[in-house]
């Protein structure tokens, strides 16, 4: 158990007993929220306790990462929010289009989309911004 382990287990208390892992699901939850710190670290925890070698880990890392690349976003880090967009794109893309209740193709999308939003400005615009977030489908049941 790590020190974010009560702080985890605050963020996915309601989402309990269902067809995933709380952890997974919590992870939806709070990067619709903008909480892509929080979502980083709900599954995070989830990903480690996997382990290297199970079937998800690169489904999880690649998410994380996704998380990660708008946190640095919120930071103003376009370059380092770019290199996470491609590494999420590199894991996700191992998965068909249709992987753990998750559409995949709409994830992928997603990443481009941020993605060139930054390059296409020459890392002089961050696309940010609170009215108009990105968002994920949360996984079917």
């Amino acid at each position: 158990m790590s020190k974010k382990s009560a702080k985890i287990a605050e963020l996915v208390a309601g989402l309990q007993g269902g067809r995933f892992d709380a952890r997974y699901l919590g992870y939806f939850a709070c990067f619709n929220q903008q909480l892509f710190f929080e979502a980083h670290d709900v599954l995070e925890e989830l990903w480690l306790a996997q382990g290297k070698t199970g079937p998800d880990h690169a489904f999880h890392k690649g998410l994380i990462q996704l998380a990660g690349a708008f946190v640095h976003l919120q930071k103003q880090r376009l370059r380092p929010a770019v290199a996470l967009f491609d590494l999420a794109d590199a894991n996700l893309r191992r998965y068909p289009v249709a992987h753990a209740g998750l559409d995949l193709a709409a994830v992928l999308a997603l990443v481009a989309d941020w993605r060139a939003r930054v390059v296409d400005h020459g890392f002089e615009v961050n696309p940010l911004r609170p009215e108009a977030p990105p968002g994920l489908a949360l996984p079917a049941a």
